[in-house]
């Protein structure tokens, strides 16, 4: 069942990394960091990066149906990896406004791409029904099927999710910089 017209899905996939962009320059533009807030938007920031790492680590694109790592707890966890890491930089950055902005996107770049790519998945990947039904979407739970596979940091390497950890300490490193 989709929430989001197709048209409109297959738009926001390809202005994904352009709203990105946007997203970054609204920070830069907002922000007013303090000790405090960088402090404590940090580690939120980092536990974001940390569960996009773990699942880039498991993730095998359309090469077979990822259900290990974080993906036996929830369907998506790269997008709430990205999520805590936009939600740590927003409390750094130290603008409630900036919360919205980050809400927003979420609801309507983030949530249609989702649906479009768990489309697709259920396409390539008989097996994805039944996985979808054992696994919610986006609130983790406790996995009843726990699957052999491990952690590949070649898979990580491969998946290029180290561009992530570059674009948060860009964006943090500028929040450090702007608090001076």
């Amino acid at each position: 069942m989709s929430i989001f017209p197709k048209q409109y899905a297959d738009l926001v996939q390809r202005l994904r990394v352009p709203t990105g962009l946007l997203l970054a320059a609204a920070f830069v533009w907002l922000s007013q960091p303090v000790l405090p807030t960088l402090l404590l938007g940090c580690p939120i920031a980092l536990l974001g990066l940390a569960l996009r790492a773990w699942a880039a680590g498991h993730l095998r694109k359309n090469q077979q149906l990822t259900d290990s790592g974080p993906y036996a707890w929830v369907r998506n966890p790269l997008y709430i990896g990205t999520l805590f890491t936009a939600l740590g930089c927003t409390v750094a950055a130290a603008r409630p406004s900036l919360a919205t902005i980050v809400g927003v996107v979420f609801i309507f770049v983030y949530l249609p791409v989702m649906e479009q790519e768990e489309q697709h998945l259920a396409k390539i990947f008989p097996e994805f029904e039944a996985y979808a039904k054992r696994v919610p979407q986006l609130l983790p739970r406790l996995p009843k099927i726990y699957p052999p596979q491990r952690f590949s940091f070649e898979v990580y390497l491969r998946n290029r999710e180290y561009k992530a950890l570059y674009g948060f300490l860009l964006v943090y490193g500028f929040l450090i910089f702007k608090s001076l």
